[in-house]
């Protein structure tokens, strides 16, 4: 992969932490907290609650993905970006244009997924 396709894909990663951080933000400023004196009744309660049980469980997701990110970006740095962590192929730009932090080829993922599937 060339240095050029590298730094476009740096920026897009570090672009994509970057939202991400500026979600978990705007989550902790405005929708984490909400005070119950404001809510009527428990109905209205338990669906805040649940409300923001669901944003706790994307925010979580989320910070799966930002490890995955800053693992991509450091494989960047070392050289290794790009490169299947199985059969240690080069990996298609078109797949990692589709997801960036991928680590595996198109052909190892199905395999994988295809082990995964028969042990249910």
């Amino acid at each position: 992969m060339n240095q050029r396709d590298l730094k476009r894909f740096k920026k897009k990663l570090e672009d994509d932490k970057k939202g991400l951080l500026q979600s978990a933000r705007k989550t902790l400023l405005e929708e984490a907290t909400f005070d119950t004196d404001d809510l009527p009744d428990e109905i209205d309660l338990a669906s805040s609650e649940y409300t923001q049980s669901m944003v706790f469980r994307l925010r979580d997701r989320e910070k799966f993905l930002l490890k995955k990110i800053d693992n991509a970006i450091g494989r960047i740095d070392a050289g290794t970006y790009g490169v299947c962590e199985i059969c240690e192929e080069e990996i298609s730009a078109k797949r990692l244009e589709a997801r960036p932090v991928t680590t595996m080829c198109i052909r190892c993922k199905e395999e994988q997924e295809k082990q995964e599937k028969s042990y249910g």
